[in-house]
């Protein structure tokens, strides 16, 4: 199996300037490759002048598109690591390297055992230390990073407290490598890793922030919505302690890499009109940002749309915008139609309606809804889900991976017990079989170490609860019970948190099905908040298999939405359709998340920064949708599920 291959390295992603320190590239893939590619001119650039490369690294899955691609490129370029010295940032104490949730091993498993490199060049802080020989295993370290000649570029992620390495609120700025308590919120966002908040060790030995700082060159990667509040702090925010990422502001060549989730809450991103007239800086009103500009204006003087005067624009910084969009009424009603028209109670269309080249549209139609987890289709879209199968399209859902991992297990051993019993009654095996399944599967969760990966007959009989589940969701919602396909997609089965790349057999596990039904319509998760990457790596893989389908006649006719689920919902600007949901849909959608009970009261992973339950979040964030709505002066509704539409889905 072969991972994807990534652009050439000679291709440099373009990206803009947010800030004069701060690059937004169109997408994380396009990030990581630019710094693979700056990394790699700076190995080639010392090692022709007979000099040893210093890189400061970090782990985590912000970092791994870059050691993805600087594998490949050690692989298919020949890019050499032999004049290079790495130092990682941190590793949790107490922890052996072999742990899975070991920064050693990380780093082996992403990068080391992939190239060149001597293994005497590389450092990562020995997380077996007896706590008496941490410090002066701290100051050993901080030697051999001088006698290395310093750190020619340091690679660095965020956390939601601000921290880069492990330096927690209150770490100063000339504090060094050290061993420190975690903050409970950085345990908390490591706890799906190590399998329950209670199994995250309580310290870490981490590089200090005046250590980071003393690197030449410093480049901070940060992706996904779930950043975007700490990168405004980080990078518009006072320098404080409070926020360690602060620091970076005053160094001299520090940059941060962000997708556009992530820089979503910059000012030059969410509200540039405040920094004075775009025009100045080049950039034009285009209908994007007057739609978003008109929304935060209404929703700033708690006004409708159409209710807005023209003291009310010039007031709040947007006297360009008026004198380019012509009178506030005028530019009210267009906007106002424009939020009136995303809403539709026929999201696959109404019969007799025609396509704007006016032939007839296709009704009705053949639906794919992408699922990455078996739960998130009802979760994200379950009211809009139902409302297309009622409508008489014939839908089909995919779930892409398996979601085993996720499932509690003493709910596993609850299902077994069940399954062997049945077998019992009903004389289905031999009684000595019955008794090897259920010692074994008994045996190994008795003596199971915290993040240890299951066994394989663990897994299964995880795999087969959430099938058992989607099955009888989806079936509830009006699905037809052979429109239901398990895909499990082969990057997803390593009983890990932490996956396999996506591979050409994920793909083309997508191509097949989508080019056996030949959807006119699908939905896929576009929800990159997701914390455990899932949802981004699905959508990458549907992503491909629709370039690779691109010349076929059927995919010309194919529309795709982008939904998000239970980590956040689209921008009020963004929304391309609403679907308006009735009290009763409300209620069917929640039955439809009920039917999967092993995530119900509590699930395994329900995110670091939420402790409400997946329906309540899906009903929380469905209902602000259609109070949104309201306050903007469009009609009342019960709740609203809200789509985009995917342009990239076809290159």
């Amino acid at each position: 199996m072969t991972a994807l291959s990534s652009q050439p390295a000679s291709r440099r992603p373009p990206c803009r300037r947010v800030t004069p320190n701060t690059l937004m590239f169109q997408s994380a893939q396009e990030a990581s490759i630019s710094v693979a590619q700056e990394i790699a001119a700076l190995i080639r650039e010392k090692a022709a002048r007979g000099e040893r490369c210093v890189l400061g690294l970090a782990t985590g899955s912000t970092p791994q598109g870059v050691y993805d691609e600087l594998v490949r490129m050690h692989r298919d370029e020949g890019l050499s690591f032999a004049n290079v010295v790495t130092f990682n940032l941190d590793e949790y104490w107490p922890m052996t390297p072999d742990a899975l949730q070991s920064y050693h091993r990380f780093m082996s498993e992403y990068l080391f055992d992939h190239i060149d490199i001597d293994k005497r060049n590389v450092h990562v802080p020995d997380g077996t230390l007896a706590q008496d020989q941490i410090a002066a295993a701290c100051d050993r370290y901080e030697q051999a990073i001088r006698d290395a000649g310093g750190i020619d570029l340091q690679i660095l992620g965020v956390g939601r407290t601000g921290h880069i390495g492990f330096n927690e609120p209150g770490s100063g700025r000339t504090s060094r490598t050290r061993l420190i308590t975690l903050d409970r919120v950085t345990r908390l966002d490591a706890a799906s890793d190590f399998f329950g908040e209670w199994n995250v060790p309580r310290r870490a030995i981490t590089m200090g922030v005046g250590s980071i700082l003393d690197a030449r060159r410093i480049l901070l990667m940060a992706f996904g919505e779930g950043k975007a509040r700490i990168i405004r702090e980080s990078v518009e925010g006072p320098v404080n302690v409070s926020v360690a990422a602060s620091f970076l502001q005053e160094h001299p060549d520090a940059q941060f890499v962000l997708d556009p989730a992530a820089a979503s809450e910059l000012t030059p991103v969410k509200t540039p009109w405040l920094l004075g007239p775009l025009a100045e800086r080049g950039e034009k009103w285009d209908e994007q940002i007057t739609r978003r500009a008109v929304i935060w204006l209404a929703l700033k003087v708690g006004k409708p749309v159409l209710k807005l005067v023209a003291e009310d624009y010039n007031e709040h910084g947007l006297q360009e915008l008026l004198s380019e969009g012509g009178s506030a009424y005028d530019l009210n009603i267009r906007i106002f139609r424009g939020l009136q028209n995303t809403i539709t109670g026929w999201p696959g269309g109404k019969p007799g309606r025609s396509r704007p080249d006016g032939s007839a549209d296709v009704f009705p139609k053949r639906v794919v809804v992408f699922s990455p987890h078996p739960d998130d289709d009802v979760i994200s879209m379950g009211g809009t889900f139902s409302r297309l199968c009622e409508q008489g399209h014939e839908v089909h859902v995919a779930y892409q991976t398996s979601g085993n991992i996720a499932v509690f297990d003493d709910k596993a051993i609850r299902h077994c017990d069940f399954v062997t019993e049945f077998a019992r009654a009903f004389n289905l095996l031999e009684e000595k079989q019955i008794s090897t399944i259920e010692q074994a599967v008994e045996a190994f969760v008795a003596r199971k170490r915290p993040g240890e990966i299951d066994t394989s007959e663990l897994q299964k009989i995880k795999a087969l609860i959430r099938r058992s589940e989607a099955r009888a969701a989806a079936q509830y919602s009006g699905v037809k019970p052979e429109n239901v396909h398990f895909l499990d997609l082969p990057f997803y089965e390593t009983g890990r948190v932490k996956k396999k790349p996506l591979s050409d057999a994920d793909v083309q596990i997508i191509v097949d099905l989508l080019d056996h039904v030949q959807p006119q319509q699908l939905y896929a998760a576009g929800d990159l908040s997701d914390p455990h990457g899932t949802h981004r790596v699905c959508l990458a893989a549907i992503d491909a298999a629709m370039k690779r389908l691109a010349s076929r006649s059927w995919m010309r006719n194919c529309e795709a939405w982008l939904y998000r689920g239970a980590w956040q919902e689209w921008e009020p600007h963004q929304i391309e359709m609403a679907v308006p949901l009735s009290p009763d849909e409300v209620e069917r959608k929640r039955t439809a998340i009920f039917h999967h009970e092993s995530q119900k009261d509590k699930a395994l992973f329900p995110g670091p920064w939420d402790t409400r339950e997946f329906w309540q979040r899906a009903e929380d964030r469905n209902r602000a949708t259609a109070e949104l709505y309201d306050k903007l002066g469009l009609p009342e509704y019960q709740a609203i599920e809200a789509f985009v539409r995917w342009s990239s889905a076809t290159g």
